[in-house]
């Protein structure tokens, strides 16, 4: 049977979880800092990480039984690396999958990680395309890619669409590192933070930003100003991995930082995530380092424990100092909360699913944290629970 004549309907109104949008020549691109950020600290790899829109969606409601998205994807590989795959776009029709599909073409920004340049190779446009969705009205969402810049053309459906009404369900701002920006989930939705948002129907701002979560004071204050019911910080490995501060520079930073949050969130519940166990830096400080070896990266702790004693940080004594941190504050703050990071992930998870590069988990590692989390904080008794 032939398809119905397709109509297009602006995606600006339908996207959920970005905080700003860029408008382009030919569409618009989600981001995931305003542009008061973009222009005061213009960071290449911040704007990058930023751009790429982890736990973005479009949500609409049609009776539709084919979607087209018409998208120029920004893909990025490494001299010496073998080429990334196209990301998959993820279809979730009534709260379940209904289907996954990448985009032809795009760009290509090639990163000589030895030189520390990039290149940009102009690609055209591709579609991304569901069909046969079930008939009648439905709740659909679609999921953009976590790890692709994606600018958005054109949404293309054989029936009307309307926004998504609002349910009444809260929302969760979380930031995070490189895992909770999505690392090596197999798509959008398998991410631990949708997982995990998913499991306590929650709707998810996610401002995990890879190799990003460094404390700073503006991420504070887009957290400060973005409207939450809840709110989670995960800090420590990139921390340690830039090898950043010292211990004494910490502590202060995270009091300021917990500080502005605290200005524009002063009782919602808030709670501080320490890391996830990795060997590699549990007892070593940083930096990490990255060694090229058959196309193959393969990271080592730059670091000499022995300089612990001058302050250098360690994943253990981070956990450390956030416990002591948050207790002490807890006193007059009863809605701050803390969670080691080794409740999600610890030794013994490591044994069963270890971390395939050393830092990042899989698939499998994703759903276990996001499990762990979703009973440790949205389970009875947990800060983020009903």
């Amino acid at each position: 049977m032939q398809d119905r004549a397709l109509v297009t309907t602006p995606v600006e109104p339908l996207l959920r979880g970005a905080l700003d949008v860029e408008h382009t020549e030919h569409g618009v691109l989600p981001q995931r800092l305003p542009r008061w950020v973009r222009r005061e600290f213009p960071d290449e790899f911040l704007t990058a990480m930023a751009a790429q829109p982890s736990g973005v969606r479009l949500a609409f409601r049609t009776r539709a039984r084919t979607v087209e998205l018409e998208v120029r994807c920004t893909r990025t590989s490494y001299v010496g690396f073998p080429p990334r795959p196209a990301a998959h776009f993820e279809l979730v029709v009534d709260g379940r999958l209904a289907g996954r599909a990448a985009a032809s073409g795009g760009h290509l920004r090639v990163v000589d990680l030895t030189t520390g340049t990039a290149e940009l190779r102009p690609g055209p446009p591709g579609t991304v395309r569901f069909a046969d969705l079930p008939a009648g009205d439905k709740d659909v969402e679609l999921w953009l890619p976590y790890q692709e810049v994606a600018e958005l053309i054109a949404l293309r459906t054989d029936a009307p669409v309307e926004a998504a009404p609002q349910r009444g369900r809260r929302v969760w701002v979380h930031h995070g590192s490189s895992i909770s920006h999505g690392s090596d989930a197999a798509g959008p939705t398998g991410t631990w933070p949708v997982l995990a948002a998913t499991a306590g129907g929650v709707d998810l701002v996610n401002l995990g930003f890879g190799g990003n979560a460094l404390l700073d004071p503006f991420v504070a204050r887009v957290i400060r100003d973005t409207p939450a019911d809840l709110i989670s910080v995960k800090l420590g490995i990139n921390l340690v991995n830039t090898d950043l501060m010292r211990l004494r520079a910490f502590t202060a930073a995270v009091h300021g930082f917990l500080d502005t949050i605290r200005d524009g969130h002063p009782e919602v519940p808030l709670l501080v995530v320490s890391s996830v166990f990795c060997p590699l830096h549990e007892d070593t400080p940083g930096p990490l380092v990255t060694d090229v070896a058959d196309g193959r990266p393969r990271f080592r702790a730059g670091g000499d424990p022995a300089e612990v004693a001058l302050g250098r940080l360690t994943l253990g004594v981070i956990r450390t100092e956030l416990a002591r941190i948050t207790g002490r504050r807890s006193a007059w703050d009863p809605n701050l909360h803390y969670l080691d990071g080794r409740e999600l992930y610890g030794p013994a998870d490591h044994d069963e699913l270890p971390l395939p590069d050393g830092v990042h988990p899989d698939q499998p590692g994703h759903r276990r944290i996001a499990e762990r989390f979703a009973a440790l904080a949205f389970g009875r008794g947990g800060p983020f629970a009903p």
